[in-house]
């Protein structure tokens, strides 16, 4: 089995929008841990950047699961696709990290 670690980063309200993702790529155990995400002195527009300039901070979560690939694969499709039909100032990331040995 092609094991794969998915981490997804968003702000707190998405939550429900990752959660329903996950559900329909078939991911149904995963982790929620809720983060602040900060970024300071950043002359980037709030528009172009995760978090906002001049220190701001914003509630955030980050959920991962260890499953299949095929899974994870469609799992940042449709994170993709959410995001091109949202356009949000803070968008959904997703990561997809290679799980090298696993015990189970």
């Amino acid at each position: 089995m092609d094991m794969k670690l998915l981490i997804v980063t968003s702000i707190k309200e998405c939550q429900d929008t990752v959660s329903d993702i996950f559900k329909e790529t078939g991911i149904t155990v995963f982790s929620v841990s809720e983060i602040a995400g900060f970024k300071e002195g950043s002359s980037v527009s709030l528009t172009h950047s995760w978090f906002g300039s001049g220190g701001d901070s914003f509630d955030s979560i980050m959920l991962f699961s260890f499953t299949q690939k095929e899974n994870a694969d469609k799992a940042l499709e449709l994170i993709r696709e959410y995001n091109k039909r949202e356009r949000s100032d803070f968008p959904i990331r997703g990561f997809i990290v290679a799980v090298e040995n696993h015990g189970v």
